[in-house]
């Protein structure tokens, strides 16, 4: 069988968003291309990706390539992926100078056409990245291990907002809390949750390809095995949770809007961190937060990407 190629030239402020697409569509794989990604990899050969690199602006050019079968219904396919994009454009996403490629490639190359570019990355101080088909010795005693596939993507480690939403669990992170991630895409946070010691973890996300790729991606890691994924629109209808931490890796613009139920699901005196803000999106999303009484206890930011690490503080009687 041959496979079709789609290859979508965009920015990163909508990267996300169009992997998300191209697997809702049918993709067997995907592969982002991020010129700042490799560079960061340039480095004495640790893999640790470097803070003082100069990071993109949010109409950095980025590729996202997925692979389709060779079949008579791809034509619909491919119908179906320009009408998404031309919706992501009207809602305001910046997709750049946007263009849509495709190449045809043969059964025994498209495997090793998004394989080659996903080896072991260490991400963090402490949390390292494997892709599930590596051999990987970790380099320090406390070294946390993540196995992933990442042919699905929905965020593997690389990506600024990924990279940022876990160095905020790392810094957040005592032991024992229970976890709340909503939106787990590929369930790399909570994975990373339970290797950082939190107790009990539940992962919430809309798309059955999602949950269904968390699932897969938990089982390569012992360690998170009682992690619960469930499919659930943001926190609609989870109520009471009275967790420790909330961590939300989303568009700011679906984000604004569970900053409530966010509020209503933590203890006093817990933790919401959210990531995927586009600068021009921080102001709005900061001062709802603010709004509904979150304190802002620290802010990251990797170019035009924004996480932030807020409290849930209510004055005891």
């Amino acid at each position: 069988m041959n496979w079709n190629e789609v290859i979508i030239v965009t920015t990163t402020e909508a990267v996300d968003a169009t992997a998300n697409l191209l697997l809702e569509a049918g993709a067997k794989g995907t592969v982002i291309e991020d010129d700042w990604d490799y560079a960061s990899l340039q480095d004495d050969g640790s893999g640790i990706l470097k803070d003082e690199l100069p990071l993109p602006a949010g109409d950095q050019e980025v590729l996202v390539k997925a692979y389709y079968p060779g079949v008579d219904s791809f034509p619909d396919t491919l119908a179906i992926i320009k009408a998404r994009m031309d919706k992501m454009k009207k809602i305001g996403l910046n997709l750049g100078k946007y263009e849509l490629r495709i190449n045809d490639i043969k059964e025994e190359d498209w495997e090793h056409s998004w394989k080659a570019f996903y080896h072991p990355i260490r991400i963090t101080r402490y949390l390292t990245v494997v892709p599930h088909w590596e051999s990987y010795q970790p380099s320090q005693v406390d070294e946390k291990i993540i196995i992933m596939d990442p042919g699905m993507a929905f965020g593997t480690g690389t990506h600024p907002t990924t990279r940022l939403s876990l160095e905020a669990l790392e810094t957040t992170l005592r032991g024992g809390e229970k976890v709340l991630d909503v939106g787990t895409g590929s369930g790399v946070l909570s994975i990373a949750a339970k290797a950082l010691g939190a107790g009990t973890v539940q992962a919430f996300d809309i798309d059955e390809i999602a949950t269904r790729q968390a699932k897969e991606n938990i089982a390569f890691n012992r360690y998170a095995h009682d992690v619960t994924v469930e499919p659930n629109n943001l926190l609609e209808g989870i109520e009471n949770s009275e967790a420790d931490l909330i961590v939300a890796n989303i568009l700011a613009e679906i984000l604004i809007l569970m900053v409530e139920d966010a509020w209503n699901n933590l203890k006093n005196g817990g933790c919401f961190i959210l990531s995927g803000i586009i600068h021009s999106k921080r102001e709005e999303l900061e001062n709802s937060l603010l709004q509904q009484g979150f304190v802002l206890e620290q802010s990251k930011v990797m170019g035009d990407w924004h996480c932030l690490i807020c409290k849930k503080e209510v004055e005891q009687d």
